[in-house]
């Protein structure tokens, strides 16, 4: 008996036979894989397509290898199926510098201008770290840039393989990097289409370099999904309407879809009878002289707020003027449009505002008359479509400013740069201006027809 024990240690110790428990590890790890498909077999591109460019993809070491290729569009390797609701994941390597790649997802393809089109997982190692947010391929751009996430942008590890995660369920995309929450759209565009692996159109200089796609694989069936920080924002494009998720993180809406009974006029204590139309999921300012406050006049919230995250849509015309203010307490007792710090809207273009005050400071999205926006031209949508607008108060007095996604001001209440700004501005001959504790939001008459939807605010701690 202890010839034969002593032969089994020996086995054990040099690994001619198998210790139990890893038979059981591997036992754990097959129910844990119940449900998944691979996409990729790891030897052949059965069931891909290529559509789009020209770079070649080809097959090394058990991944799918795109390389890059100058003089060539965006290049895509696509499911020949198309999926509703899934489950992704997939390992993403990049080579080279100044690029990027992506995962489509419920992607299609236009024929006539042979292009892949649709909403992309972007994997992005430079400078920027967009790595995880969603880009509207060949269509609306980007839905969700990580200027909403910033704490999100350390997930990526250059020069290694990165596990992307991404849940489609329903209208909402959420999307994970190396296991950290980064994006969270709602959207209604798109319930099924293909996924796709994309090579960028690159310089000349990346010629050759490659990008890598293995462990691919997909649920489809009995989807559960994974938790997700609720302090991670959630950009909804559903007009007027609350996700779970929103409520569960403390947003309410200040307007539905055609009752506007949180707001007042600052003139009085009711809505204006004139000047401003509300229905059809939309609140419009009417257009009439141009002027500031001459017809129905602005409008301001019921209540006050101090710490906050505000977030809101509009839509201008051709030449519009308005603006979205904070911190409005209406002590200034003036004529016109009320006192406030102001979150510009206007037609850059057309609107003579755009080339007065100091450096742009007076153009869309500015701090009005104190600080210019960042002018990243991806941040703004046409004249007569939807923008989205955030303004974010911290607990510190710091202001963020966002368009469409990206953040395009910040500066600190009450800090001497700001008092500097403030004594160069319009606003020099106020007390303490934009410094209140706490004070109503304001939308602005300014006499020309301006349109909001989606209001939506969070007190802050």
């Amino acid at each position: 008996m202890k010839t034969t024990i002593s032969k089994i240690f020996t086995a054990l110790a040099v690994g001619v036979i198998s210790y139990q428990p890893v038979h059981i590890f591997a036992q754990k790890k097959a129910v844990s894989d119940k449900g998944w498909h691979n996409l990729f077999d790891g030897k052949s591109l059965k069931g891909w397509k290529k559509l789009g460019g020209n770079a070649p993809y080809t097959i090394e070491k058990g991944a799918i290898v795109g390389t890059m290729t100058k003089g060539t569009p965006n290049s895509f390797l696509v499911t020949q199926k198309e999926y509703g609701d899934f489950i992704l994941e997939v390992d993403i390597k990049l080579e080279g510098e100044g690029t990027n790649s992506g995962v489509q997802t419920r992607s299609h393809y236009d024929a006539e201008k042979k292009r892949v089109f649709g909403r992309q997982v972007e994997v992005d190692p430079t400078a920027r770290a967009w790595t995880g947010g969603i880009y509207d391929e060949a269509r609306r751009g980007w839905l969700y840039p990580l200027d909403l996430n910033e704490a999100a942008k350390s997930a990526y590890k250059p020069n290694e393989f990165n596990r992307i995660r991404i849940e489609a369920i329903g209208d909402e995309l959420r999307t994970w990097v190396n296991n950290v929450p980064v994006s969270y759209v709602i959207d209604t565009l798109d319930k099924r289409g293909f996924i796709g692996l994309q090579v960028h159109s690159i310089p000349d200089k990346l010629d050759g370099k490659k990008v890598y796609f293995k462990n691919i694989r997909i649920q489809t069936k009995n989807l559960k999904t994974k938790p997700f920080s609720k302090d991670v924002f959630v950009v909804n494009l559903k007009p007027n309407q609350l996700s779970s998720a929103e409520k569960a993180a403390g947003f309410s809406l200040l307007f539905d879809d055609e009752k506007a009974d949180q707001w007042r006029s600052v003139r009085g204590n009711s809505f204006p009878e004139k000047g401003w139309k509300v229905g059809k999921g939309e609140m419009t300012v009417l257009k009439s002289d141009g002027g500031e406050s001459t017809n129905g006049g602005d409008i301001i919230t019921r209540d006050q707020y101090s710490v906050f995250d505000l977030s809101f849509e509009f839509k201008l015309s051709p030449g519009a003027n308005s603006g979205v203010k904070y911190f409005v307490t209406l002590k200034e007792k003036t004529q016109g449009s009320a006192i406030g710090l102001e979150y510009q809207i206007l037609d850059d273009k057309l609107h003579p505002d755009a080339k007065m005050g100091r450096d742009g400071n007076r153009t869309l999205a500015s701090l009005y008359d104190l600080i210019t926006s960042n002018k990243e031209t991806r941040a703004r949508r046409p004249i007569g479509e939807w923008n989205r607008g955030r303004i974010v108060v911290a607990a510190d007095n710091t202001v963020t400013h966002y368009l469409n996604g990206i953040k395009v001001v910040q500066y600190k209440r009450g800090s001497q740069d700001f008092r500097d700004l403030v004594a160069k501005s319009k606003y020099k001959d106020w007390e303490s201006f934009g410094e209140a504790p706490q004070g109503h939001i304001l939308l602005q008459d300014h006499g020309d027809n301006v349109s909001f939807r989606n209001i939506k605010i969070k007190k802050l701690k």
